[in-house]
Order: C-alpha cells, then structure tokens, then sequence
C-alpha cells in the first residue's frame, strides 16, 4: 500500500519533467529563426523621461516583428515609435487578456494586439531612435523586443 503513492509521486515528477523540457524545447526551436536586436524590460517608473522611454540602437536590412511579456499590471495601452534617416513607424499595442478555464484551474494569459500588420520592413541599415509611451502606466512591468526574423 506504502508503494504506490511512492510510484504515483515518480511518475508526476517524470511528467512534469517531461513537459518543463518540452516547452523548453519549443520556445527554443521557435527563436531559432528570429534573432532579438533590441530589448527592454521596463518596469521602474525612473525608466521614463517625461513620459516616454527612448533607446537609439544600429538595425539591418530587414523584417523584424514586436515580441512582448506582459501581465495582468502592465501598461494597457504601449505606443512604439521607431525613427530613423529613411524610416519612420508608429504602433499602437493594446493589452489584451484571455481567460482559461481548464477544469481544474482558472488563470489568465496576456498579449499585446497592434493596429496593424505585425511584420516591420526595414528598408536599409540605419540608426533608429525607438521611443515607447506606455501612456502615463508607469508602474506595470513589460517586456519589449523586436526580433528580426532570419
């Protein structure tokens, strides 16, 4: 009787196991084919000077798109703007939650949805000024990079 939940315990570490290297493998696998040229993790109200976060960086040739972590406290509304000498573009990101109900538990998950095509066209390398309004939420945490894709 002493061995079953013994066994039954192994066999819920294993699977766990088994899944934490799974997920690995696959946001592992998935970056394969994008490479991030900028990131920022902006959660300091310091951070920002008068209003807005900016950051200059060299960019190439290229397609390159916006990844985001958020949560339930970051801002709701993210405004990027990217300038350079023959570039300019300007998003607007909302925050949005979905709502999962798996039976056993109930939790949220959180993305930025754009205005617009999600695939940013970078015509010639470049010097490029990023500024992001995250619209006076100063105090919640994101994630920020643009990745290109290989």
């Amino acid at each position: 009787m002493g061995l079953k939940p013994k066994i039954i315990g192994y066999i819920s570490v294993g699977v766990g196991i088994a899944m934490v290297f799974g997920v690995y493998t696959l946001i592992d696998s998935a970056d394969k084919n994008h490479q991030s040229i900028f990131h920022v993790t902006l959660a300091d109200p310091t951070m920002y000077q008068n209003g807005v976060f900016t950051d200059s960086f060299e960019i190439q040739e290229g397609s390159y798109y916006f990844a985001f972590v958020p949560n339930g406290d970051s801002p709701q509304t993210i405004a990027i703007f990217l300038q350079g000498p023959n570039y300019y573009y300007t998003e607007r990101f909302v925050l949005h939650s979905d709502f999962h109900d798996t039976g056993i538990s109930e939790y949220y998950t959180w993305s930025y949805i754009g205005d617009e095509e999600s695939t940013i066209k970078i015509p010639s390398s470049q010097l490029i000024q990023i500024t992001i309004n995250p619209h006076e939420n100063y105090d919640g945490p994101v994630s920020i990079s643009l990745k290109r894709i290989l």
